[in-house]
């Protein structure tokens, strides 16, 4: 029977506080990964992931930072290697949340700050992540977008232009570090279930378009990076993966 095994490998995951970036963590220890649990400021939740993970009989640490900040990616990089080891596997998940608006009322801040979000983030984590999987001649790079990024729906702009940076920068990457046996791609979900929004009948407008007729939940998402993640993925790379039932669907 295939199964994934993570073990002897350390993932990073970012927003690991997060609804999904709590399942995230969760399955990839579950894996055999050791975990860096990056929080930004909820240090109570980090602290009871870092509890999870040990339980599981798996190493884990909790890192505070700004991963839009290069002195404090740099730090987050530092304490990595000191009290754990440097990650073979990262998922950029860490989010900015803003109000979604018309373009025309958009506050251009909103722009700048999922920018720094999605572009930033993913580019100081590559920078300082991505050399020692080169040295170590393997590595998984995984960002998680979204399916908005196909959609164009009204008010979701700032989310998209974000959004659509970060697979630039991804598929470009995945060119740059194929060769090192690093692999990279993307995530993305469609409106997963959630506590903040558990299913409902107010989500039928969402759900009816959907070929598999429901909405996702984080643990599909969180199977979907553990596996590649894993070695079963090793020739996948420059991918972006839809997990949202069929909602869309890239076209050859």
């Amino acid at each position: 029977m295939l199964t994934i095994d993570l073990s002897g490998r350390t993932a990073l995951v970012t927003g690991a506080t997060g609804q999904l970036g709590r399942v995230m963590v969760r399955t990839l220890a579950r894996a055999g990964a050791d975990i860096i649990v990056h929080y930004h400021r909820n240090a109570r939740q980090a602290a009871l992931l870092v509890q999870e993970i040990r339980a599981l009989n798996r190493a884990a640490i909790a890192v505070a930072a700004d991963v839009t900040d290069s002195a404090a990616v740099a730090a987050l990089k530092e304490r990595a290697e000191k009290e754990l080891r440097a990650p073979d596997i990262i998922i950029v998940n860490a989010v900015s949340q803003y109000q979604w608006t018309a373009v025309l009322q958009q506050p251009l801040a909103d722009y700048e700050s999922q920018y720094r979000a999605c572009v930033t983030q993913t580019v100081l984590l590559a920078q300082a992540f991505v050399p020692g999987m080169i040295d170590r001649k393997w590595g998984r790079v995984i960002g998680i977008n979204t399916e908005c990024a196909m959609q164009y729906a009204k008010t979701t702009s700032a989310y998209i232009a974000g959004k659509r940076g970060m697979d630039g920068v991804l598929r470009v990457l995945a060119r740059e570090v194929g060769e090192h046996g690093i692999t990279v791609n993307q995530v993305a979900p469609g409106w997963t279930i959630s506590e903040d929004c558990p299913d409902s009948d107010a989500t039928l407008d969402y759900r009816a378009p959907v070929p598999l007729k429901r909405r996702g939940t984080a643990q599909e998402i969180a199977n979907a990076v553990a596996f590649l993640a894993s070695d079963m993925a090793g020739f996948i790379s420059g991918v972006y993966l839809p997990v949202c039932g069929g909602n869309v669907m890239p076209a050859i």
